[in-house]
C-alpha cells in the first residue's frame, strides 16, 4: 500500500503548487475510496502481497544447505549427503510438495514456468520489487540441474524413494528415509525428463542473459547437451526409473517435451535448426495434431502451441506460416475450451462458482497454468490487434484476460468458501496444509529428533493448525462443487506443489500492473476534471 502511494506521489510531483496538492489528495482519496468500495462489493485483492508471498514459498521448499539470506526461518539445512552413495553431488534443488523426494520432472517444469513468468513480465515483477527474489528461485533450481547433469548423456532423475518417504512423517531436517538417487543415461533413456530439463535451462538462460551472461552461457550449454541426449536416445523416463511410476509417470510420453525443449532453445539461441525441428516434427510428434485441454508438468502441448503461435507476429517466420497456423489452431482450441466456447462437449468443466475443473487431485495446478496461458494469449492478441474465433463466437483479448482474472481472484478468495487457496494470503486460508515441515514444530525451535512414526502419532493426526505457515503455497483446492475440507489427511485438496505456484508469479505481477495503471489513470482523470 505504501509503495502504491509513493508511486502516485512520483507520478504527480509538479512542485509545491495548490494543484499538485489537490491531485495528491484526490489520488489518495480515490485510492482509499476504491479499497473500501471494491472490498465491500467486488472484493479487490492486493496482488502485490500475493506476488511477494508466492515467491517466498519457494524458499520453504528448498533442499540442501540454506543461504544466509533465507527468509523462511522455520526451515534449516537438509539432505546434505544427497548423491554421496553414487559418488555425485546432488545437494540442493526443491522438494516438490509436502514430502522430501526430489522429482526431476516437476522440478524442471517449475523452473520453466518461473522463467517464462520473468521473460513475459520482467518489468512488472521488477517494479513490484520481486525480480531478485524470483531470479533466486529460478537459480536454486537451475544450479541443481547443472549438478545433476554430470555428463552429456547422464542426468540424475530423482533423489529419494517415494514409498519409503511416504512411510514417514518427518521434518526434512530429521530425514531418515532412503536418499537413493536414480539416473537416466544412454541405456536407460528419459527423453521427457531430459527434454523438460533442457527447456528449463534454456528458458533460464534467457532470464540471466543480461545480468549474468557467463551463467546464462553455462545454462545454455547444458540445455543444448540435454536436448541432444533426449533426442538421440529416445524413451520414457518412467520406463527407466521405475520408482517414479506411482508418483510422476509420464502419461503423455516424451514427444511434447522434445518439441517444447526445441522451442525454448530456439527462443534462447535464435538458431534455425531448432525451429526446423519444431516445424518438421510438428505432425509426427503431435504438436499440430493433439487438441488437449490441460497444461501441466506432464502434458506440454497447450503451452507449446501457444509459445509457437507467438512466432506468427514476426516477419522472419513467414516461410513457415502454414505449420505455425496449425499450431495456432490447436492453441486456440485450448483457449476456447477454457472459455467454454467449443462445441461437442469439448470444454473444460467448471464448478458451480466458475472454477476450471480438470480432476479431483490437486486441481488448482491446472487452474494456475490455464490462467497463465490465457493471459499470455490475451497479450498476444492485444499486441497484434487480433481477435479469437471460437465455435461459439468471436472473443477479444479483454474477455480472455477477464476470465483469467476471475480464476486468479477465485484462488485469492472470491469463492463460495470465502477462502484464499494461497496459504498465508488474506484473513482465511488453509491452516492444515498436508506438508511435513509445516505441520511439525520447527527444527529451529526444537532440535530434538522426531522419528519416522512419531511424526504421524504427534503431528499428522492432530486437528490443530500447522505450527508453521507455508506462505505462498497454492493447495489442491476445492472439489467439483466448490467445497473444501481443511484436513491434513485430505491430501487431494490440502497438499501444495511448486508447479502450482510457479505460474502465479507472472500472473500476480501482471494484474498488479493493471491495477496500478488503473489507479494512475483515475488520478489523471481527476486532474483533468479539476481544470474544468
Amino acid at each position: 500500500m505504501e509503495e502504491k502511494k509513493q508511486q502516485l506521489h512520483k507520478k504527480h510531483q509538479f512542485g509545491a503548487s495548490k494543484i499538485s496538492l489537490l491531485v495528491q489528495h484526490c489520488c489518495l482519496f480515490l485510492f482509499f475510496f476504491n479499497i473500501f468500495t471494491t472490498t465491500t462489493t467486488t472484493q479487490a485483492f492486493d496482488y502485490g502481497d500475493a506476488l511477494s508471498k508466492s515467491v517466498l514459498y519457494f524458499e520453504a521448499q528448498r533442499s540442501g544447505r540454506l543461504p544466509y539470506n533465507q527468509r523462511v526461518t522455520w526451515r534449516d539445512h537438509s539432505a546434505l549427503i544427497d548423491g554421496l552413495e553414487q559418488g555425485v553431488d546432488l545437494v540442493g534443488g526443491y522438494y516438490d510438495a509436502g514430502d522430501h523426494v526430489k522429482f526431476g520432472l516437476p522440478m524442471a517444469f517449475t523452473v520453466t514456468m518461473l522463467s517464462w513468468s520473468v521473460i513475459e513480465y520482467w518489468e512488472e515483477i521488477e517494479s513490484a520489487g520481486e525480480l531478485e527474489h524470483t531470479m533466486e528461485a529460478i537459480k536454486w533450481g537451475s544450479d541443481y540441474f547443472i549438478k545433476a547433469h554430470t555428463s552429456p548423456n547422464v542426468l540424475w532423475a530423482e533423489v529419494g524413494d517415494g514409498d519409503t518417504d511416504h512411510y514417514c512423517w518427518q521434518r526434512a531436517e530429521d530425514m531418515t528415509t532412503s536418499r537413493r538417487a536414480f539416473k537416466i543415461d544412454e541405456k536407460n533413456p528419459g527423453s521427457d525428463l531430459a527434454g523438460e530439463t533442457a527447456a528449463a535451462l534454456a528458458a533460464a538462460s534467457i532470464v540471466f542473459r543480461k545480468i549474468n551472461p557467463h551463467y546464462s552461457t553455462l545454462l545454455l550449454h547444458h540445455a543444448q547437451q540435454l536436448f541432444e541426449f533426449a533426442d538421440k536416445y529416445r524413451g520414457k523416463y518412467d520406463a527407466s526409473v521405475g520408482a517414479v511410476k506411482s508418483y510422476y509417470a509420464s502419461v503423455s510420453g516424451y514427444m511434447d517435451e522434445l518439441l517444447w525443449a526445441a522451442t525454448w532453445l530456439y527462443k534462447a539461441t535464435d538458431k534455425e535448426e531448432y525451429l526446423e525441428y519444431v516445424i518438421s516434427n510438428a505432425n509426427i510428434f503431435g504438436g499440430t495434431g493433439w487438441s488437449i485441454s490441460e497444461f501441466s508438468w506432464d502434458v506440454k502441448y497447450a503451452g507449446l502451441q501457444i509459445l509457437v503461435s507467438q512466432f506468427l507476429s514476426q516477419a522472419k517466420h513467414k516461410k513457415h506460416i502454414d505449420i505455425l497456423e496449425q499450431y495456432r489452431s490447436k492453441a486456440e482450441y485450448y483457449i476456447c475450451s477454457c472459455l467454454n466456447k467449443n462445441i461437442n462437449g469439448s470444454n473444460v468443466e467448471r464448478t458451480p462458482a466458475g472454477l476450471l475443473y480438470i480432476r479431483q487431485w490437486n486441481n488448482m495446478q491446472y487452474v494456475s497454468t490455464a490462467s497463465f496461458l490465457l493471459t499470455i494469449y490475451s497479450d498476444f492478441l492485444k499486441n497484434t490487434n487480433q481477435k479469437l474465433t471460437c465455435h461459439e463466437g468471436i472473443v477479444d483479448h479483454e474477455e480472455i484476460l477477464s476470465f483469467a482474472k476471475s480464476q486468479v481472484d477465485y484462488i485469492l478468495g472470491s469463492n463460495p468458501m470465502n477462502m484464499s487457496y494461497l496459504v498465508g494470503f488474506g484473513p482465511s486460508y488453509p491452516k492444515r496444509v498436508h506438508h511435513r515441515g509445516a505441520s511439525i514444530m520447527s527444527y529451529k525451535e526444537n532440535k530434538g529428533f522426531i522419528g519416522c512414526t512419531q511424526g504421524y502419532d504427534n503431528w499428522y493426526s492432530s486437528e490443530d493448525p500447522n505450527p508453521n505457515v507455508l506462505i505462498g503455497a497454492l493447495v489442491g483446492g476445492p472439489d467439483w462443487e466448490d467445497n473444501f475440507e481443511d484436513r491434513r489427511s485430505n491430501f487431494m485438496q490440502t497438499e501444495a506443489c511448486t508447479y502450482n505456484t510457479a505460474p502465479l508469479v507472472g500472473l500476480f505481477a501482471k494484474f498488479l500492473h493493471i491495477e496500478n495503471n488503473k489507479m494512475v489513470h483515475d488520478c489523471d482523470s481527476l486532474l483533468v476534471a479539476s481544470f474544468k
